[in-house]
């Protein structure tokens, strides 16, 4: 047994070494080709690489020849451009001396021409010495002969050309004017209204008055004290009147003196309690009026400052116009003006509504009310535009907008239509004398009527002194010196007349 596993394990001994020098051989052989296999690809790399290196070789040499040849034609090119500048170069220098030779001969030209000029005006000179001595005239005084004398010979076709051209010029514009007018008209109503400074009250009976005025005057003293107006108990029965110059304290009075009749009360503190309490009304009032303006005329985002200063025209009138109707109704006519000639509407909405916003303040600040309408509008925060169109409706403001002449011409519109304002007995006969006195106050003016209530002027002239042509220049100068110098509603009309009249006698 133990025999058979020795020649077992030597049976394998003897397998594992025959095993592993097969192996070994084969793995021999294997090593021996991968060998032969490297030297092969070794060999063919070799060779591939030679080949791209003369290729290379080549490509270079050709991009050499290449940049040579670039080379060449770019020193070529440069060259002739070096010859072409000479060139140029040299035909510059010619024409330099060329324009250096004709300036010389110009400049000797010039001062040949200034010592001709110079002997030429000697001459006349002389000349026109020995003509002013032989005709004993001057060259102004001749010169104005002959402007009087052309003036003289073609004054007829001067006139009649003047008249052409301001009757085709007045008819052109009176046209078109009266058609914007007449369809702005139609579009709106406006009510005539007249008010003043002074309101009567009507009293349930007249031992009222008694009570009014209370024992030794005591109540009617402190209603006037507490209100600042001046109550007038006179011999109209059943009625007191109120005055007074400002509109909201006259108002405030009114209202206070009606509550206290109907109330029966009068007395000293109950007259104060009572003027209080209404004068706290009449600022929510105010406020409320203005608001309702700016909503009749469409003016949105209107500062709460403005509306208070706008609802204060409510009780302020102008030759018996009230100022916030006025304002309302120019805002409204601007508004339809802007459309029609293309002007801005909202501008000129707002400053038609606001012209006049500094009449509600004027008599607590002495500036013009145009001028305080500009700072009022300025500093509350609303455009340099609307600013300046409402405060150029008076002559001493250019307006250099249309929205400005539109607001102007709405303004112009609404005081002058019939019924809308109102003066007084002395200041309508003052006004019309200033008018006349004006016309006479030029030479050559014989007589001057004032007629039509003072919208039209007619002015007669002494025939020898003024001649048609100077009749035309003279009404021109009247119609400045108006517009400079007086304050009138709407527009005056200034008619010259010159008539000659040849009388003679048979005998």
């Amino acid at each position: 047994m133990l025999s058979i596993i020795l020649a077992a394990i030597l049976g394998l001994a003897i397998g594992g070494g025959v095993g592993y020098v097969v192996k070994t051989v084969n793995l021999a052989k294997k090593l021996e080709a991968a060998e032969e296999e490297a030297n092969k690809i070794t060999e063919k790399a070799k060779t591939k690489a030679r080949e791209a290196l003369i290729v290379a070789k080549d490509e270079v040499l050709q991009i050499r020849e290449e940049a040579k040849s670039e080379e060449r034609k770019r020193l070529d090119k440069v060259s002739k451009l070096e010859h072409r500048l000479a060139t140029r170069e040299e035909n510059f220098d010619k024409l330099r001396d060329e324009l250096e030779e004709r300036k010389k001969r110009i400049l000797e030209r010039v001062e040949e021409q200034k010592k001709e000029q110079e002997e030429l005006n000697t001459a006349l000179a002389k000349h026109r010495d020995e003509l002013e001595k032989i005709a004993k005239l001057s060259t102004e005084e001749a010169r104005q002969m002959l402007l009087d004398k052309a003036e003289k010979e073609y004054e007829q076709d001067i006139l009649r050309t003047i008249k052409e051209m301001k009757q085709k010029a007045k008819d052109e514009g009176d046209k078109e004017a009266k058609s914007i007018l007449a369809t702005i008209i139609q579009r709106m109503a406006a009510e005539q209204t007249s008010e003043t400074t002074i309101k009567a009250i009507p009293l349930p009976s007249d031992e009222v008055k008694g009570r009014i005025i209370g024992r030794e005057g005591r109540n009617i003293q402190a209603f006037e004290r507490i209100t600042g107006v001046d109550v007038i108990v006179d011999d109209t029965p059943e009625s007191v009147s109120v005055s007074c110059f400002d509109p909201v304290r006259r108002h405030v009075a009114m209202v206070s003196l009606e509550k206290l009749i109907t109330d029966g009360r009068i007395h000293p503190a109950q007259i104060e309690k009572t003027v209080k309490q209404v004068a706290e009304d009449i600022k929510a009032q105010i406020k409320e009026a203005g608001e309702d303006a700016a909503y009749k005329v469409g003016a949105a985002g209107l500062p709460t400052e403005i509306l208070k200063i706008l609802g204060r025209l409510k009780f302020r009138t102008s030759y018996g116009q009230n100022q916030l109707n006025h304002a309302i109704e120019v805002a409204k006519i601007a508004t339809l003006l802007a459309a029609e000639l293309g002007a801005d509407i909202e501008v000129c909405r707002k400053a038609g509504l606001l012209h006049d916003l500094g009449k509600a303040l004027d008599h607590e600040i002495d500036q013009p009310h145009h001028h305080l309408t500009y700072d009022l509008l300025l500093k509350f925060g609303l455009p340099e535009k609307v600013a300046h169109a409402a405060a150029a409706h008076h002559d001493d403001i250019e307006a250099k907008t249309l929205e400005a002449v539109v607001v102007k011409t709405a303004d112009a519109i609404s005081g002058a239509r019939p019924g809308a304002r109102k003066e007084s007995t002395e200041q309508y006969i003052q006004r019309l004398k200033e008018l006349e006195n004006i016309a006479t106050s030029f030479n050559g003016v014989e007589k001057s009527y004032a007629i039509q209530a003072g919208r039209e002027i007619r002015i007669f002239v002494k025939p020898e002194e003024i001649s048609d042509l100077e009749a035309e220049r003279l009404s021109k100068n009247i119609a400045r010196k108006i517009e400079q110098d007086l304050s009138y509603p709407g527009q005056i009309k200034v008619h010259v007349i010159r008539e000659t009249r040849a009388v003679d006698y048979a005998k």
